[in-house]
This record gives C-alpha cells, sequence and structure tokens, in this order.
C-alpha cells in the first residue's frame, strides 16, 4: 500500500528527531492485574478453561438474578497501569524524553512503577487505583478501585513540586499529555488553574503540543464533559491541541455536540472528526475504532485501515500505544496519514507482543503486515 511507502521515508528521515523532544505525560496511575473469568476448572493453576466473550460473561452473570454466583477472576499478569504510565511507556520506547507525573504512590512508589519511575524521573502525587482488567476474545472490562486518584489536585501539584517548578517543567516540554480525565474528579479543576497560574508564564511557543484523552466519559453527567471540552478549546491558546478519542466517545462526544449519528465506515469516520474538531476549534481530532483510524487537521481529514488482530496476546493499553503513535509522529513532524499508520502499528505490534515498540521495530512491522 502506497501509504505504508510514504509513512516508511517520512519516519526514516524524521525519526532521528524524537530523542531531541521532551514529554510529560500524566497524570493517572494504576496497578493493573489482567485476570481471565473462569468457565471450568479443570485443576489447580492455568488449568481452566476461561469465558470466551463478554456476551458469555454476561450470560453467565444474568442467571444469578435473584439468586447468587461465585465468578473465579484467574491472575495472568500484575503490571503498571494507567492510561499516563502505559502512554509514558510507549513513548519512552518511541525514543523520546519523558517525564511523568501521576499517581504512583503517594508515601513510596507502588513496586509495579519502581522501573517506570526511575526511567521517567517520576513525580508522585498519590496512590494508584487498582485495576482488574477481565479479558475476553471480543473485548475488556475494566474493574476499577480509584477513590485514592481524588488525591490528584492542583494544590497537590503545588504542595509535591511548587508552582515554580511546575511551570519549568511545563516550559521545557514540547509534549504535554494529561490523559483519563474520567477518573480523576478534580482534574478539570486542575486544567482551570494550569490555564490560569502555568500556561501564561510560559514561553509563547505555538509548536508546543497539547494532547488530551477523555478514557471512556460515559459515567460522568453532559455537564462535566461538554464543560471539559470548551476547557481544552481554551489550551488552543497556548499551543496546538490534539484530542484522542476511540470510537465509542467520538460516538458520544459528536451527540453531545448535536450532530445525527452516522453509519461507521472510513468516509463518515473522518466526517465525525472534522466536525467534532471544527465544533470545538482544536488544531486536530483523531478517531480510532479498533480496526482503522481516522484524524482531521488544519491539511484536511486523513484515514489508515490498521493491522487488525483476531487473538491479541494482550488488549488493554493497546488505546494508549495508538496515542503514543499517533502524538509522536506528529511531533516529529509526520503528515498525517503517516501519524495515523504508525499509530495503528504501534498498537497492532502492541497487542501481538505485549512489548511497546521502538520506532525500529516499527518501520519493520510496517513493513512486514
Amino acid at each position: 500500500m502506497e501509504h505504508k511507502n510514504i509513512t516508511l521515508e517520512e519516519l526514516k528521515e524524521k525519526s532521528p528527531l524524537a530523542r531531541t523532544k521532551y514529554a510529560l505525560i500524566g497524570i493517572d496511575g494504576f496497578v493493573d492485574i489482567i485476570v481471565h473469568p473462569v468457565d471450568k476448572r479443570s485443576g489447580p493453576g492455568d488449568q481452566f478453561k476461561a469465558i470466551s466473550t463478554i456476551t458469555d460473561f454476561s450470560d453467565r452473570i444474568a442467571s444469578a438474578a435473584g439468586k447468587s454466583s461465585n465468578i473465579e477472576f484467574a491472575p495472568s499478569v500484575e503490571k503498571l497501569g494507567g492510561n499516563g504510565p502505559i502512554m509514558a511507556n510507549a513513548q519512552c520506547a518511541h525514543g523520546l524524553n519523558v517525564r511523568y507525573l501521576g499517581a504512583l504512590g503517594r508515601e513510596a512508589v507502588h513496586p509495579v512503577f519502581q522501573d517506570f519511575s526511575r526511567f521517567t524521573d517520576a513525580i508522585s502525587i498519590a496512590d494508584p487505583g487498582v485495576t482488574h482488567a477481565a479479558e475476553f476474545d471480543d473485548g475488556k472490562i475494566m474493574f476499577g478501585k480509584m477513590a485514592s486518584l481524588e488525591g490528584i489536585t492542583y494544590e497537590r501539584l503545588c504542595e509535591s513540586l511548587g508552582e515554580a517548578a511546575l511551570i519549568d517543567i511545563f516550559e521545557k516540554s514540547d509534549l504535554i499529555g494529561i490523559v483519563n480525565w474520567t477518573m480523576i474528579p478534580y482534574l478539570s479543576d486542575v486544567f482551570r488553574n494550569l490555564i490560569e497560574r502555568v500556561l501564561p508564564e510560559l514561553s509563547q511557543d505555538k509548536s508546543r503540543i497539547f494532547f488530551f484523552d477523555l478514557a471512556d466519559p460515559e459515567k460522568r453527567s453532559d455537564t462535566d464533559l461538554r464543560e471539559v471540552l470548551d476547557i481544552f478549546s481554551q489550551f488552543e491558546a497556548f499551543g496546538q491541541v490534539i484530542l484522542g478519542l476511540n470510537l465509542r466517545e467520538a460516538e458520544q462526544v459528536d451527540a453531545l455536540l448535536g450532530f445525527d449519528p452516522l453509519p461507521i465506515n472510513p468516509e463518515n469516520l473522518q466526517l465525525v472528526a472534522a466536525r467534532i474538531r471544527e465544533r470545538l476549534a482544536l488544531h486536530t481530532v483523531v478517531v480510532h475504532p479498533v480496526a482503522d483510524a481516522a484524524c482531521a487537521t488544519p491539511e484536511g481529514t486523513a484515514y489508515a485501515a490498521g493491522p487488525f488482530c483476531e487473538k491479541p496476546k494482550i488488549t488493554t493499553g493497546a488505546g494508549d500505544h495508538f496515542n503514543s503513535g499517533f502524538v509522536t509522529a506528529r511531533l516529529i513532524g509526520l503528515s498525517p496519514e503517516s501519524a495515523l499508520t504508525l499509530a495503528v502499528a504501534t498498537s497492532g505490534s502492541y497487542v501481538r507482543t505485549a512489548v511497546s515498540p521502538t520506532l525500529e521495530d516499527l518501520a519493520e512491522f510496517i513493513r512486514s503486515w
């Protein structure tokens, strides 16, 4: 495909720039425990048959109505999680200079974040949440405990760093990515304080990128969601905003903005991205379903099909890897279509290997898919 060849050419030229770029990523943190709900067990350990689909899981739960049921979650792996840490890990693999700011442990950094904290020179401001991620052949369901994330406030940021140090960190960053708005109750207030007290103190560099990800806002009110979307627009005065949305999020935002639903195909996916971008007055909106992606930028719209994987090794973190690939690509100057291609390659490689790929890995992956 022609877009693959163009991406490889652009990547060859631009990838050395990655090591010259500085990213500040935040602001959540989770201990992810990947689990498989057990259907039938034949012995200890991994001697069981997992419930294979979300529909089968829902049927099992529904059958317990008016009765009771005991569903075992067999743990597969315990690892660092959260949209921010996973995205930061992926950007480290891309070669960016990454600093992390988020919830890795209040009194001491949690063991799953120890190595991550060292290589990102992390600043931890609260205890992490805990997620049990039940993975199925057709998706995943996240069961989260996140009361500790109420500790993420602007006051806590200033208490941990000092406002002057916070300004200095922002000033040095080419990319500022703050994700997982849905699960952090006071994040809109943090955004308002950044706009009022930090960003006006920075050099007015319009090439600075701000990246935001909502992280499944279905449980938040329409009022809260509309408020934060308007806040994202205010960041445009200080740089270029990229808003990342999965398909479900894009459909929710699209409806909230008053648009009629559309059947999803490559053309309409681009249309949805474009009308959200125009209505919110943002630099870029990128929408990523499972099998493809589209974006709208000042240059127009673009689309890329992805290397869909029917039997992924892991799915938790796929969206964060997509975001990392897209934002890194734009940060080093790739065109919109090439950025989408690198993004779907990043998530495609990750779900097959459970390892965050380097840019060199991605070049090889794009050649071979």
